[in-house]
């Protein structure tokens, strides 16, 4: 998502730092947010935790490729399961209309009808169109979905992106796709460890979070003009 947005709407001398900047940015808003879970919700005395760890070791060339080789079919995995299928039914939802009749105008389709229902939630943030909501509710499903969803919603043509955001507005999608619910396996995790209750109020604080970050990024974007 990075390489696709940062490559579209930056210049090139500034992508690698538009791209470490959201990776640093990350990490301030996860110590940020741990500290403030640390003087609320889990204020108190820490409980002792030792755990023993293993010697630091150059890794051989064999583990390396090994360690790549897994996370490379981990990858292929999922884009042969959940990108797939949620391809699929983009593609399904953005030809018919409600009445499953073949349309001429993807504003016509079932998908514009269902991104255009949320699309008001992000007009302050700068991307009010209902094909940037849109993808933004398949990344619920795996963030690589907003990449096959953008790609097929402008037809493979990634140079009509310009006609989605504007540089401020892409990168304040960005940040926003950075901080909101990773993915639906990720609340499945925090589900079994920690409860319903629990993962449902992580899913909401963290879109709740994403939005409030996101609408100040784009706020002091537009005071210094970049708008």
């Amino acid at each position: 998502i990075y390489t696709m947005m940062i490559s579209a709407f930056f210049p090139r001398r500034y992508r690698a730092l538009a791209m470490i900047g959201l990776y640093l940015f990350g990490i301030l808003c996860g110590i940020l947010y741990a500290v403030i879970l640390k003087v609320s919700r889990f204020k108190g005395e820490p409980v002792p935790f030792v755990m023993e760890l293993p010697n630091y070791r150059l890794p051989s060339a064999k583990s390396v490729v090994h360690l790549i080789w897994e996370k490379a079919k981990g990858f292929i995995q999922k884009a042969f399961t959940i990108i797939f299928a949620a391809s699929i039914v983009i593609w399904f939802l953005q030809t018919f209309d409600v009445r499953f009749n073949v349309v001429a105008d993807q504003s016509q389709s079932m998908l514009a009808g269902i991104g255009t229902i949320f699309a008001p939630i992000f007009e302050p943030l700068g991307f009010g169109d209902w094909r940037a909501a849109t993808a933004v509710l398949t990344g619920f499903m795996a963030k690589e979905n907003v990449i096959s969803t953008i790609t097929q919603l402008v037809g493979g043509n990634l140079a009509l992106l310009t006609t989605l955001f504007t540089p401020l507005a892409a990168y304040t999608f960005l940040v926003f796709v950075l901080l909101y619910t990773p993915c639906v396996m990720a609340i499945i995790t925090v589900r079994n460890e920690l409860g319903g209750k629990y993962a449902a109020v992580i899913v909401v604080l963290q879109c709740v979070v994403a939005w409030i970050v996101a609408f100040i990024v784009h706020g002091i974007g537009l005071l210094l003009g970049l708008g």
